[in-house]
């Protein structure tokens, strides 16, 4: 009888034990299951949260590149925005380029009435503007040419007398806006530019006034770019303040008919921001603290 009972209680405890398994098993299973649910609907939502606004692609002038402008104000649109902007520094006839071509979703150039043939070609909805500041001719210390002497507001004098050929002129020769500003003026003047003295570079603002300054010669830069690099180079401003010399940038949405990939909600969050009075005044206080001076002058409307 012992032999029986002893054998009837292990039974029962064989019996309990599998019972309260079987039963944490059911309780833990579906709680194991829902937390790999609700890990998967964490990282879903942390995917969601930190995931991308998009990105745009600006193509801009070297000008805004070299200046630093760029740099110091487009790290607000991130922040503001959340959409990252890729910026690709070509000249002005180069982006207007990829702008027909579907290839960026916005511009930010300097050629207006090249800028208003684009817009008037469908190639970008609407352009505007958004800043402005001046051509200067740069050339050695000594000035050779005596530009600063007898030209000194004068930028057609200026040209008649480098085409004497005595001194080296080094043009972008890019096609940007600076190229094409340059050309206007040597058709004003009546001369055809050619010779050992006019060197086409092919090169953006900074890549020319580092030639020029190591080839003792003149050239046409932006003032922004040319202050940038005051300090690293031997140049001095001899003519500036003709009117002629006027720089108008401008902003330009490309028309997303172009290609189905532009982000045209993108390049319209871009350019009400840069028209934008906080922006402007961003743009408007951009290098007094370093250079004594604005390097542009904002004058969206």
């Amino acid at each position: 009888m012992r032999t029986g009972k002893k054998v009837l209680m292990i039974f029962l405890i064989l019996t309990l034990a599998m019972t309260s398994f079987i039963g944490c098993s059911k309780e833990t299973s579906p709680q194991s299951n829902n937390t790999e649910t609700n890990n998967i609907e964490t990282n879903d939502t942390e995917t969601n949260d930190s995931e991308s606004k998009g990105s745009i692609i600006m193509a801009t002038t070297t000008s805004t590149e070299n200046s630093g402008l760029l740099d110091d104000i487009l790290p607000h649109f991130k922040d503001e925005t959340g959409i990252d902007v890729k910026v690709v520094a070509v000249g002005t006839g180069k982006a207007l380029e990829m702008g027909r071509q579907g290839e960026a979703d916005v511009l930010l150039v300097h050629a207006k009435s090249s800028e208003e043939e684009f817009v008037e070609e469908g190639h970008g909805t609407e352009r505007f503007d958004v800043m402005y500041n001046d051509f200067v001719i740069i050339g050695p210390k000594d000035d050779p040419a005596k530009l600063s002497e007898k030209s000194k507001s004068d930028v057609i004098e200026a040209f008649k007398l480098l085409s004497s050929g005595e001194s080296k002129f080094i043009s972008r020769g890019d096609d940007s806006g600076t190229h094409k500003k340059e050309l206007s003026f040597w058709q004003e003047a009546s001369i055809e530019p050619e010779g050992d003295w006019y060197v086409s570079a092919g090169k953006g603002m900074g890549d020319v006034i580092q030639m020029t300054n190591e080839m003792l010669g003149y050239t046409m830069s932006d003032r922004a770019t040319y202050l940038s690099m005051k300090d690293k180079i031997e140049l001095e401003v001899v003519v500036e303040g003709d009117s002629k010399l006027f720089n108008q940038y401008g902003v330009i949405p490309v028309n997303p008919d172009k290609d189905d990939k532009i982000n045209s909600d993108g390049a319209k969050a871009f350019v009400d921001w840069i028209l934008s009075e906080q922006t402007q005044k961003l743009i408007g206080e951009f290098g007094k603290e370093k250079f004594g001076q604005p390097l542009f002058t904002p004058n969206a409307k």
